[in-house]
């Protein structure tokens, strides 16, 4: 029996069953633990490759069962590529978008060619190539502009628009590439080539759509037809290309622009698209891609770092300058400016697509490969820091195209009450009926989430008898609720289906307990839950009665006015203050007050405000005993990468415990700006880590000056 064992785990894996259930487990286990890190979802999937494969504890070999999902997984990326753009967008856009496309195709190229010639000393077609790669970018931090509320941006929708010209330059300076470098370049060649894409641009763009508008017309019940149908077309459209005398990659592009218009981005084939393709072709690609990365080449010498550092470099310079040149030839501002280079500085599913087409071609070798890891890891985390920075300044700025909220009463008309611990429901349902819209009768609505499992029907039954007990005190208060029990994998998943079903606009939540380490490595309690509905979500905990508070004192972070759940937050809280007949005192900075004066001034009910300054968030978190116990306190959170955001509100209620743990306090996460990712797989790329480290290095500039003035 040991031996039979020892002969299955002999390195490398032998067994296809058990290759396989490593890779599963990769792709489940990789994305959970290396987002505690902030490593974004790509590079985690990479650097797993690398772990296991030839060059790492090569668990793992390169084999045709390898190479073939391998296979898959890049014609299925590029096929999303193509899915995913806004061909909308880039009609209205379509001459500034000609000419940005044009710029951050040639500028990138024409700057990295000559370094990668003559300074790293690549020969004519390897330099050509590299270059080619700069010209690429992947809308990593669109969704950036989505939650800020910017997408419709004139900077936006030109870049959106430069991404389908770039993309396919590339593409096809690939394939002429590919054919010069053996020698098969001349009129014969360029004659095939002009020939054989006429045939297949008419198959493609003109024949194919007919064929797949009528496929998805005369089957429409056959819902499962209808994904083996798009699979067939793209990987028809890549042997084609192949046919033509073009890589197979440029096929699947191709077939993505096609069924662009067919496919609606919300539809049912699209998730099952976006979600076969995030949840196994793609992560099996990138774990490939790691298996072909050696880091022991870059023990051998300087060379290999100094070609990593000098082709993110000029990734980074190429964009600049094509962002900075539309900038100056359409005049627009300097945020408009660093907005289009944060989003096109991103380099990922193209760029890998190219640099390995490369290196398998025997072009690139083991250095560009690996410089190209680090180069996608670099710019992925700067066009997020860049976008941010500049959609928020944007945001506020009089270029900005959002348009103002009315400065009106804005109580929750529907409220929705999780229920999760019932020592704490009398409160909480308590400040639910002095927070609402006393015009409508029913607007709270109390939920019981019960896990979907072998006892799930059991235990809803239970639910149901809980909650008709709770309804019980609920009547004898006068107060008529909405009993909702429902069923559900996921708890805030459930949270957030019943909230969109009932038309909730407020979620009011007991406060989050305290997790272990094991429970905060799968699930990420308040976080999960904030982060499956884009409602305001209140978390409240109250040591007394309502009516014992004396003063609320409300904190909020900078650019709050800028969060389109701002007018409900601020209502809410006049009309708590109404009812216990509390003053309200702000810590905010001048704008956000500016706003809070006009806001108020707007209600109806008159509320007694004072304001104090906030210079520094982390000067009230961090002091204890600064308020008194008969403060009710009220912390306006952010979602990540909403205006709002700084990384001073991670882990805000566990924080704000420790500091004011004799307090009643209220953690409010305003409403946010839906976002439609472009691809799941670009959720946890953000700018985060750079951000902190900037904070943490002006903070150390601060210490170290202040220290040399109280020396003086």
């Amino acid at each position: 029996m040991i031996e039979i064992l020892q002969h299955e785990f002999e390195r490398p894996f032998g067994n296809p069953v058990l290759v396989f259930s490593v890779i599963l487990a990769i792709i489940l286990i990789s994305p959970v633990l290396l987002k505690r890190l902030r490593i974004p979802g790509i590079i985690g999937l990479i650097l797993s490759g690398l772990l296991v494969g030839p060059h790492g504890l090569n668990l793992i070999e390169k084999n045709s069962a390898v190479d073939l999902f391998s296979t898959i997984g890049l014609l299925y990326i590029m096929f999303i590529a193509g899915l995913e753009l806004d061909l909308n967008e880039f009609r209205k856009n379509r001459n500034k978008s000609l000419v940005f496309g044009s710029l951050t195709f040639a500028l990138p190229l024409l700057a990295g060619f000559p370094v990668c010639y003559y300074f790293l000393g690549f020969d004519f077609w390897a330099s050509l190539l590299t270059a080619s790669m700069f010209s690429t970018h992947t809308l990593v931090a669109y969704p950036i502009v989505s939650r800020l509320g910017i997408s419709k941006n004139r900077a936006v929708a030109i870049t959106v628009g430069g991404t389908i010209l770039t993309d396919t330059a590339v593409l096809l300076l690939l394939a002429i590439i590919l054919s010069s470098s053996k020698g098969s370049i001349g009129p014969a060649f360029w004659l095939h080539l002009l020939g054989s894409l006429a045939i297949f641009t008419v198959i493609m763009f003109y024949v194919m759509p007919r064929i797949a508008a009528w496929f998805f017309k005369k089957l429409e019940s056959e819902r499962h037809s209808h994904y083996i149908f798009v699979l067939l077309v793209v990987f028809f459209a890549a042997f084609m290309a192949e046919l033509a005398g073009i890589e197979p990659i440029i096929g699947a592009f191709v077939s993505g622009l096609v069924l662009n218009r067919l496919i609606p981005h919300t539809s049912v084939l699209m998730n099952r698209i976006e979600f076969i393709g995030n949840a196994l072709f793609i992560p099996f690609f990138l774990i490939s891609v790691g298996m072909l990365v050696d880091l022991g080449v870059l023990l051998n010498g300087p060379a290999a770092v100094v070609i990593a550092a000098v082709l993110t470099i000029v990734a980074l310079l190429g964009k600049w300058l094509a962002a900075m040149a539309t900038r100056i030839i359409y005049s627009f501002s300097a945020s408009e400016g660093n907005l289009i280079f944060g989003l096109s500085s991103s380099h990922a599913a193209a760029t890998l697509a190219v640099i390995l087409v490369g290196f398998r071609e025997g072009l690139l070798d083991e250095n560009i490969l690996n410089g190209t890891i680090i180069l996608i890891l670099v710019t992925c985390v700067v066009a997020s820091f860049v976008t941010e920075r500049s959609g928020k300044a944007l945001a506020r700025s009089k270029d900005s195209d959002i348009v103002p909220v009315k400065l009106v009463n804005a109580a929750p008309r529907q409220i929705l009450l999780p229920l999760a611990n019932l020592q704490n429901f009398n409160k909480l349902l308590e400040f639910s009926a002095l927070i609402q819209d006393g015009h409508r009768p029913e607007t709270i609505s109390v939920l019981s989430v019960v896990p979907n499992n072998e006892e799930a029907e059991i235990n809803l039954q239970k639910a149901r008898n809980t909650l008709r007990n709770l309804a019980d005190e609920a009547l004898a208060s006068e107060q008529k609720v909405n009993l909702i029990a429902t069923i559900d994998h996921n708890i805030p998943v459930g949270i957030a289906r019943t909230a969109r079903e009932t038309g909730a606009d407020l979620i009011i939540m007991g406060w989050p307990q305290r997790q272990g380490i094991i429970s905060k490595l799968i699930s990420e309690g308040l976080d999960s839950i904030i982060q499956h509905t884009h409602k305001s979500t209140a978390f409240c905990y109250f040591v007394q009665p309502l009516s014992n508070h004396k003063q609320i004192r409300v904190l909020i972070p900078p650019l709050a006015e800028l969060e389109i759940g701002f007018v409900q937050w601020v209502s809410v809280t006049g009309k708590l203050a109404v009812e216990l007949s509390t003053p309200v005192t702000y810590y905010c900075d001048v704008i956000t007050r500016q706003a809070l004066e006009e806001c108020h001034l707007k209600m109806t009910a008159s509320t007694k405000i004072s304001f104090e300054n906030l210079d520094t968030w982390d000067v009230i978190i961090k002091s204890e005993g600064r308020f008194a116990p008969s403060d009710l306190l009220v912390v306006i959170g952010s979602r990540r990468g909403a205006a709002s955001y700084h990384n001073m509100l991670d882990n805000l209620p566990e924080r704000i415990e420790r500091v004011c743990e004799n307090n009643s306090r209220i953690v409010f996460f305003p409403e946010q700006q839906k976002v439609d990712y472009v691809n799941e797989r670009y959720r946890d790329v953000d700018g985060e880590p750079l951000a902190r480290g900037i904070e943490t290095m002006n903070r150390i500039g601060k210490g170290v000056s202040s220290f040399f003035k109280k020396a003086e």
